[in-house]
């Protein structure tokens, strides 16, 4: 069940990872939308990649800050910091959580553990603690907590479209263990100390100024540079690539609406958030390539086929994601409005006015 029961004008609310792609694009979201809304910005602008493009993010966010009604703060911080975290939780009293910091990526996890257990178990443990604590002395506390899973949770899962009602229990990477781990920790923590929370399983969240370790951007670089591009599984992978407007969309009409105790008596919810469209990988690149060109990225008479190159599966990936967004559908008509050529259209005029 849920309750439509926080309206977001004249709140504060604590967005971590404020300077990754979906943080700082829902905080300009939030910031266009919400009267009087006092956004608290928390993110260690680590180096994991270019910190340029966080920067640029930010400024984006202070930017637009100067122009209504809201407010913006900006901490720089980890969420593993506890110390750290729990001075923005004592100065500001956040009432609307939205934890979408966390060391992401498949691949990386595999050659630093570390950095995951740190920012994905540790930070999202005293996540949970700040929120538990947030109703001492009597204060009304954190109304509602929502944080970012993956869908890399689902493994190598031969049932799709995959659905929140699937098992979990077997992944393929650490990053989709961590992801899973903070989906049974918030549980635990909506049981015992009541704080509600929902979770959100993101599929190839994908758009100007995303990550630039995800695969159309990897890309891009490559084939800028004159390299060879590698597209895993000979090109037999499926991805359900998602628009960043249609993200933030999905994220911002949930965090209006918290869960009300479940038949268990549990303030807790999982959603799916994607496209509910596969694309085939060599589609994908054969689109992007397109716009490239016709963006001038590319030259015209760029020989794409001479820089592609089909290899084996990668350690850790799968071969399909495919999200049922049923759930989300009916709790909040959710409907993707972004196909993958104009996404993919409004990357490639990003890069070429970002990087000339």
């Amino acid at each position: 069940m849920l309750a439509k029961n926080v309206a977001l004008n004249n709140k504060t609310v604590l967005v971590t990872g404020a300077a990754g792609f979906i943080g700082a694009n829902l905080v300009l979201v939030l910031l266009k939308s919400t009267e009087n809304v006092r956004i608290i910005g928390m993110d260690s602008m680590n180096d994991y990649y270019d910190v340029a493009l966080k920067e640029y993010r930010l400024e984006q966010m202070n930017a637009l800050a100067e122009q209504v009604s809201g407010t913006f703060v900006f901490v720089r911080g980890s969420i593993a910091d506890k110390s750290a975290l729990e001075a923005v939780f004592a100065k500001y009293e956040p009432q609307v959580v939205v934890n979408l910091a966390a060391q992401a990526g498949v691949r990386y996890s595999i050659e630093n553990p570390d950095a995951y257990i740190e920012s994905n178990l540790i930070g999202f443990y005293n996540i949970l603690e700040a929120c538990r604590h947030s109703y001492d002395a009597g204060r009304e506390g954190v109304e509602h907590l929502v944080y970012a899973s993956s869908s890399s949770v689902y493994g190598s899962n031969k049932k799709i479209p995959y659905a929140t009602e699937d098992k979990v229990d077997n992944p393929v990477s650490l990053y989709a263990a961590t992801k899973k781990s903070n989906e049974l920790l918030a549980h635990a923590y909506s049981k015992l100390y009541g704080i509600p929370s929902t979770g959100l399983r993101f599929f190839t969240v994908y758009g100007p100024a995303g990550r630039p370790d995800m695969a159309y951007f990897g890309f891009t670089d490559k084939l800028v540079k004159g390299e060879k591009i590698k597209i895993f599984n000979y090109g037999n992978c499926k991805r359900d690539f998602t628009y960043i407007d249609d993200i933030v969309t999905g994220v911002q009409e949930v965090m209006q609406c918290a869960p009300l105790p479940n038949e268990e008596g549990v303030k807790y919810k999982i959603y799916n958030i994607g496209n509910n469209r596969p694309e085939n990988l060599l589609d994908f690149v054969d689109i992007l390539q397109e716009e490239l060109k016709a963006a001038g990225v590319l030259p015209e008479d760029y020989d794409f086929e001479a820089h592609k190159e089909l290899v084996g599966m990668q350690p850790g990936d799968v071969e399909i994601t495919y999200a049922d967004v049923s759930g989300l559908e009916r709790d909040f008509g959710f409907k993707p409005a972004t196909g993958l050529r104009e996404g993919l259209r409004r990357f490639a005029r990003w890069y070429k006015d970002f990087y000339g």
